[in-house]
Protein backbone atom coordinates (compact mmCIF):
# COMPACT_ATOMS: atom_id res chain seq x y z
CA UNK A 1 0.00 0.00 0.00
CA UNK A 2 1.31 3.38 -1.01
CA UNK A 3 1.06 6.50 0.99
CA UNK A 4 0.21 9.23 -0.89
CA UNK A 5 1.44 12.92 -0.25
CA UNK A 6 -0.48 15.98 -0.48
CA UNK A 7 1.18 18.28 -2.77
CA UNK A 8 -0.23 21.52 -1.19
CA UNK A 9 1.87 21.19 2.02
CA UNK A 10 4.01 24.04 2.36
CA UNK A 11 7.86 23.68 3.98
CA UNK A 12 7.94 26.04 7.43
CA UNK A 13 11.07 27.77 8.08
CA UNK A 14 11.22 29.86 11.18
CA UNK A 15 11.58 33.48 9.98
CA UNK A 16 15.71 34.78 9.90
CA UNK A 17 14.61 38.26 11.18
CA UNK A 18 14.89 37.18 14.60
CA UNK A 19 17.96 35.78 14.66
CA UNK A 20 19.60 39.63 13.68
CA UNK A 21 17.25 40.82 17.01
CA UNK A 22 18.77 37.77 18.98
CA UNK A 23 22.45 38.56 18.21
CA UNK A 24 21.95 42.84 19.42
CA UNK A 25 20.47 41.22 22.32
CA UNK A 26 23.09 39.13 23.50
CA UNK A 27 25.71 41.88 22.29
CA UNK A 28 24.20 44.14 24.39
CA UNK A 29 23.79 42.02 27.45
CA UNK A 30 27.70 41.16 27.64
CA UNK A 31 28.67 44.58 26.86
CA UNK A 32 26.34 45.71 29.94
CA UNK A 33 28.10 42.60 32.02
CA UNK A 34 31.40 43.36 31.22
CA UNK A 35 31.57 47.11 32.63
CA UNK A 36 34.62 47.74 33.77
CA UNK A 37 34.05 51.36 35.21
CA UNK A 38 34.79 51.43 38.84
CA UNK A 39 31.92 51.90 40.77
CA UNK A 40 32.07 55.85 42.49
CA UNK A 41 32.38 55.96 45.85
CA UNK A 42 34.23 57.80 49.31
CA UNK A 43 38.00 56.68 48.99
CA UNK A 44 38.95 54.90 52.72
CA UNK A 45 42.20 54.05 53.81
CA UNK A 46 42.16 50.91 55.47
CA UNK A 47 44.73 50.69 58.21
CA UNK A 48 47.20 47.88 57.82
CA UNK A 49 48.19 45.85 61.31
CA UNK A 50 51.76 46.85 62.69
CA UNK A 51 53.20 43.56 64.08
CA UNK A 52 55.21 45.60 66.25
CA UNK A 53 52.13 47.29 68.12
CA UNK A 54 50.40 43.42 68.00
CA UNK A 55 53.22 42.68 70.42
CA UNK A 56 52.88 45.26 72.60
CA UNK A 57 49.56 44.46 73.02
CA UNK A 58 50.08 40.47 73.61
CA UNK A 59 52.98 41.73 76.55
CA UNK A 60 50.00 44.32 78.39
CA UNK A 61 48.83 40.81 79.46
CA UNK A 62 49.86 39.32 82.79
CA UNK A 63 51.73 36.12 82.32
CA UNK A 64 51.36 33.35 84.85
CA UNK A 65 53.27 30.19 84.31
CA UNK A 66 52.39 27.12 86.42
CA UNK A 67 54.86 24.10 87.02
CA UNK A 68 54.63 20.81 89.09
CA UNK A 69 56.87 23.08 91.98
CA UNK A 70 56.37 26.60 91.30
CA UNK A 71 54.28 29.49 89.39
CA UNK A 72 55.71 32.70 88.04
CA UNK A 73 53.83 35.69 87.34
CA UNK A 74 55.45 37.65 83.98
CA UNK A 75 58.36 35.01 84.26
CA UNK A 76 59.47 36.00 88.53
CA UNK A 77 58.39 33.00 90.57
CA UNK A 78 56.39 33.60 93.65
CA UNK A 79 55.90 32.11 96.06
CA UNK A 80 52.15 30.27 97.07
CA UNK A 81 51.60 32.68 99.99
CA UNK A 82 52.67 35.58 98.04
CA UNK A 83 51.11 35.00 94.83
CA UNK A 84 47.38 36.47 95.04
CA UNK A 85 48.66 39.58 96.85
CA UNK A 86 51.08 40.30 94.02
CA UNK A 87 48.60 39.61 91.31
CA UNK A 88 46.29 41.81 92.79
CA UNK A 89 48.86 44.47 92.98
CA UNK A 90 49.48 44.09 88.61
CA UNK A 91 45.55 43.88 88.07
CA UNK A 92 44.63 46.98 90.44
CA UNK A 93 46.91 49.06 88.23
CA UNK A 94 44.64 48.16 84.67
CA UNK A 95 41.08 49.81 84.58
CA UNK A 96 39.67 48.12 81.53
CA UNK A 97 38.10 44.93 81.20
CA UNK A 98 40.09 43.68 78.54
CA UNK A 99 43.75 44.64 80.38
CA UNK A 100 42.74 42.58 82.90
CA UNK A 101 43.15 39.02 81.02
CA UNK A 102 45.77 36.84 82.41
CA UNK A 103 47.41 34.51 80.07
CA UNK A 104 48.27 30.46 82.03
CA UNK A 105 50.56 28.56 80.87
CA UNK A 106 51.34 25.27 82.62
CA UNK A 107 53.35 22.43 81.68
CA UNK A 108 51.95 18.99 81.09
CA UNK A 109 53.05 17.37 84.68
CA UNK A 110 50.69 20.33 86.61
CA UNK A 111 48.30 18.57 88.97
CA UNK A 112 44.63 19.22 88.18
CA UNK A 113 44.38 20.07 92.26
CA UNK A 114 47.25 22.78 91.80
CA UNK A 115 45.72 23.76 88.09
CA UNK A 116 41.99 24.66 89.61
CA UNK A 117 44.08 26.32 93.19
CA UNK A 118 46.15 29.18 90.75
CA UNK A 119 43.65 29.69 88.12
CA UNK A 120 41.00 30.20 91.27
CA UNK A 121 43.15 32.79 92.86
CA UNK A 122 43.22 34.68 89.40
CA UNK A 123 39.59 34.75 89.64
CA UNK A 124 39.64 36.16 93.05
CA UNK A 125 42.31 38.80 92.30
CA UNK A 126 39.88 39.66 89.34
CA UNK A 127 41.68 38.45 86.29
CA UNK A 128 40.16 36.91 83.40
CA UNK A 129 41.83 33.48 82.60
CA UNK A 130 42.87 32.71 79.04
CA UNK A 131 45.11 29.31 78.27
CA UNK A 132 47.76 29.29 75.99
CA UNK A 133 47.69 25.83 74.37
CA UNK A 134 50.48 25.65 72.12
CA UNK A 135 53.05 28.53 70.06
CA UNK A 136 53.49 29.05 66.85
CA UNK A 137 57.37 28.51 66.01
CA UNK A 138 58.53 29.24 62.71
CA UNK A 139 61.97 26.39 62.09
CA UNK A 140 64.15 27.49 59.64
CA UNK A 141 65.75 24.23 57.78
CA UNK A 142 68.88 24.46 55.11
Amino acid sequence: MKLRRSANKMLIEPPSVATGDIAFNLLVFFLVCASTQPDAGRKQEIPRSDPQQQQTEQSQNIEVSITRTTAAINGQVKPAGDFLRDLRLLLAAKTKPEDKVVVVKSTKDVPYTQWILYTGWIGEAGGIVTLQMEEEQTTLVN
